[in-house]
């Protein structure tokens, strides 16, 4: 089993203990599931060595289950619990928003046994007649049914992208293939993905076939053909490969790749040009001609157009833009310097800062900034104004004993408590090198008082980020109902930056929102949120959302060396 697998199991145990009305025990299995989401080994090592008794909040009893996990890839345990849980509860449960006893209520007072019939006894309006409940919980209840609906068919962009690359270097070493993409929504780096496509440009095609079929993650072939095929892999992720005549590769990298709206837009110029564009090509309507199809580049500057990035062809303008010779030249990962939001094991994080600055420099980077949680977030280890005067002199001695060279930030992930106000004193905040300000509570505010919120905070002159600005969690959690272009107004006034958080659930501010910001010339960060060093890594798709935000190296503060961005950061505050 994997990691997320084995957490899933005691976040799941987590949740019926807690609808039996257990205490403290839901709060050690989400604990000890946390610390399992976040190692950078995978579980069956950690057994096969015995190190998984040392994760944090794994006591005896937990990691025993662990060994059963991975032994048989099931749990007893967990079987008797669901046994003794009423039928449909838990799979309610999974609806963003609903609690123990919210579930509880609707089970007993409405009947539902399932998803489907309480999305039927909400849209009869049933829900809102329940005591305590009303249109408003009526409402929430029908979005985190659709939100639950949609991310049942996707996969996250951080989830689906390496697995395509496994996918793609396994069929490269099996026939050497020269032209292969990964193409559809994934290279276009949508946040998230339904099917993964593999374009593959080759003229013996039953070979390429058969090597995609006999990968070793493959679990169901569902259809085989001459130029199609289509199978699951472990885990239910559907991929599809297609195989064309390598003389028209870069008219179908540019077909399927897509999106549909931008491809509309293409097949439209054609039309006014005299031209049939279509996967094969670039053809003269009348005569049939081809004038373009064996690069991509081609198939664009055939159309009198530059070559769009494919992070752009989304309908969003980018054809308008490329005419006017006025595409942003996108941020790329050559350009960012390093991380500005990591956790360590003083607050929610697995590893110690030294490990944390070595494995920046590893990986390259000129800086990483040390950003714990502050005291409100109590389950998440947050620290008291003391613990951070005292994790700065540690983030101090760490990049002193590195050899990497790497400039180690000492930073804060500041709470901004309901009324706007932080949750560290400005004699603190001010000793800090950069501080992140983000909601985490009360996410439900109305608009207005949200709003307010995010501005006290912005104008407090205290904080240089607001961190996860809308505090989406995708597929869980809806983002909070903000006036962002008000609070970008206030970002732009009292130079302070809106961040990119890469976590891949996250991915927020989102594409839309990166280009609001930059419209309003609003600077952005990118953090990977990491609690783990592999995490690390996914500082990768925040700068994918940056190009889906037409974001250049300019407007990214990462991109600048550590000495300006401290000049930046510190010299803003004093």
């Amino acid at each position: 089993m994997r990691n997320e697998d084995v957490a899933a199991v005691f976040y799941e145990i987590a949740d019926i203990l807690e609808l039996q009305g257990i205490a403290f025990k839901p709060q050690a299995y989400r604990r000890a599931a946390s610390a399992i989401e976040q190692l950078d080994v995978e579980i069956a090592s950690a057994v096969a060595s015995g190190t998984h008794r040392e994760i944090p909040g794994v006591g005896e009893a937990i990691a025993k289950k662990i060994e059963e996990l991975v032994r048989t890839g099931s749990l007893d345990y967990l079987e008797r619990l669901r046994a003794e849980t009423p039928p449909g509860l838990l799979e309610i449960m999974s609806v963003p928003d609903i609690g123990p006893k919210t579930a509880m209520i609707l089970v007993h007072d409405l009947g539902v046994s399932s998803l489907g019939e309480l999305k039927e006894a909400a849209l009869a309006g049933k829900v809102k007649k329940l005591k305590g409940f009303g249109e408003r919980t009526e409402e929430r209840i029908l979005s985190g049914i659709k939100t639950l609906e949609s991310k049942g068919r996707r996969a996250f962009l951080g989830e689906a992208l390496p697995v395509a690359r496994a996918y793609v270097e396994y069929l490269m070493g099996r026939i050497r293939l020269d032209l292969i993409d990964v193409c559809g929504s994934l290279r276009r780096g949508k946040e998230t993905i339904g099917d993964m496509d593999i374009l593959v440009g080759w003229d013996n095609a039953p070979a390429v076939t058969d090597a995609f079929t006999q990968y070793e993650r493959v679990d169901e072939v569902i259809v085989s053909g001459a130029t199609k095929t289509s199978v699951r892999l472990a885990g239910g992720f559907q991929a599809d490969l297609r195989i064309v005549e390598r003389s028209s590769y870069g008219a179908a990298l540019q077909y399927f790749t897509g999106s549909k709206e931008h491809n509309v837009l293409i097949r439209k110029m054609g039309i006014e040009k005299g031209l049939k564009v279509n996967e094969y090509g670039v053809f003269e309507r009348d005569s049939n001609r081809k004038l373009a199809g064996d690069t991509e580049d081609g198939v664009y500057e055939a159309l009198g157009l530059p070559w769009i990035p494919p992070e752009l062809r989304e309908d969003a303008g980018e054809i308008d833009a490329a005419l006017r010779g006025a595409l942003p030249t996108l941020l790329e990962p050559s350009d960012v310097k390093g991380d500005l939001h990591v956790h360590s094991e003083w607050s929610d994080g697995a590893d110690s800062i030294d490990d944390i600055v070595s494995a920046a420099a590893a990986k390259g980077h000129k800086f990483v900034a040390i950003t714990d949680h502050t005291q409100s977030l109590s389950i998440a280890n947050g620290l008291s104004p003391e613990k951070v005067l005292a994790q700065i002199e540690a983030v101090r001695k760490a990049e002193e004993r590195s050899e990497g060279g790497v400039r180690a930030f000492a930073g804060s992930e500041v709470d901004i408590l309901a009324d706007g106000s932080l949750d560290l004193p400005p004699s603190v905040l001010r000793e800090l090198d950069v501080v992140i300000a983000s909601v985490h509570s009360r996410l439900k505010m109305e608009p207005k008082e949200m709003t307010a919120r995010l501005v006290a905070a912005i104008e407090s002159g205290e904080i240089d980020i607001v961190g996860h600005p809308t505090g989406r969690i995708i597929g869980r959690r809806d983002p909070a109902s903000i006036d962002l272009e008000k609070v970008f107004e206030s970002a732009r006034e009292n130079g302070v930056m809106m961040e990119i958080n890469a976590f891949p659930d996250r991915l927020d501010l989102r594409d839309a929102h990166c280009r609001m910001a930059k419209d309003n010339g609003v600077m952005m960060t990118i953090g990977t949120d990491a609690h783990s060093l592999r995490h690390l890594d996914y500082l990768e798709f925040g700068i994918i959302t940056a190009r889906r935000g037409w974001l250049e190296k300019s407007d990214v503060l990462n991109t600048l060396d550590p000495a300006k961005v401290e000049k930046k950061l510190r010299g803003r505050r004093a």
